[in-house]
């Protein structure tokens, strides 16, 4: 099994969708490519001021992402593509795993069904790994391989308990926090609550709503990197896993902070039409 590579939809404040790719390929969150809208001078300027330097953020986390997860693509591997299989493995059988793993290349993927070869596509090219559940499925790059111990930690993590599939599954639903906060804020507001708590508090609640899946990812990573160490001892260089891991792990935080603006400016552009 392997971490869900799929793509989740942001809604914007306006309608407009940014896409956020989960992190060990290429995650990143943006609102679009544009630079800040200039609003209305008859908005207050401390609402122009933070709605623009919202945007701002946005671009800056989708540029930081994006350079994460380029460093990681080109990272070192930790130790060669035998041991990795060896590790993939034994990860399989100790924890008696329903899941098949492959590492793939632009010649095996044409045995793949053809509804599954535009995902693993960007897998063959080096861009991307992940587990699919529905298919009990673990993939990465043949010039990756390490990708895939991160990915059967994520069908290790399935295989635990309610709990762990919950804080995999959630990553579902935080696509769609901005316009949950959105709505609920509107409600209150619609019922004569005069409370600001989810207005004050909206780019808290977004970053909340995707920690979940920001844990999960961790210990994903800590599984492969623990498997490795148990197979391989010292004959491996494990600072190198655990670098490459890490900067995987920091696209999926970046997402976290990026929920959290989107959250942000949605209240703030509802209340502000003219932005």
């Amino acid at each position: 099994m392997i971490s869900v590579v799929d793509l989740n939809t942001y809604p914007n404040y306006n309608q407009r969708t940014q896409n956020y790719s989960n992190p060990l390929r290429r995650a990143y969150f943006s609102y679009d490519n544009q630079q800040p809208v200039i609003p209305d001078n008859n908005d207050s300027s401390k609402t122009i001021a933070t709605f623009g330097l919202l945007q701002i953020a946005s671009i800056a986390l989708q540029k930081a992402s994006k350079w994460f997860g380029d460093k990681l693509m080109r990272g070192k591997e930790f130790t060669s593509f035998e041991n990795v299989a060896k590790v993939a493995q034994t990860m399989i059988d100790k924890n008696k795993l329903n899941v098949s793993a492959y590492f793939i290349n632009k010649d095996n993927i044409k045995k793949f069904p053809e509804y599954l070869r535009n995902a693993l596509t960007p897998v063959a090219n080096g861009e991307n790994a992940f587990y699919m559940d529905s298919a009990k499925l673990a993939v990465a790059p043949e010039k990756k391989p390490s990708l895939i111990l991160h990915e059967l930690g994520h069908a290790i993590n399935a295989s635990k308990g309610k709990f762990l599939r919950f804080l995999q599954k959630s990553r579902i639903y935080s696509a769609y926090v901005p316009t949950a906060v959105l709505l609920a804020n509107n409600m209150l507001q619609d019922k004569g609550c005069h409370s600001d708590f989810i207005e004050k508090h909206a780019g808290l609640i977004g970053f909340l709503a995707f920690l979940p899946t920001v844990i999960e990812e961790g210990l994903a990573s800590y599984r492969g990197v623990n498997a490795a160490k148990k197979v391989l001892g010292k004959t491996a260089n494990l600072k190198i896993l655990k670098k490459n891991y890490f900067t995987a792990w920091l696209t999926y935080l970046i997402g976290a902070i990026g929920l959290g603006v989107a959250s942000k400016a949605a209240v703030i552009a509802n209340k502000n039409p003219n932005i």
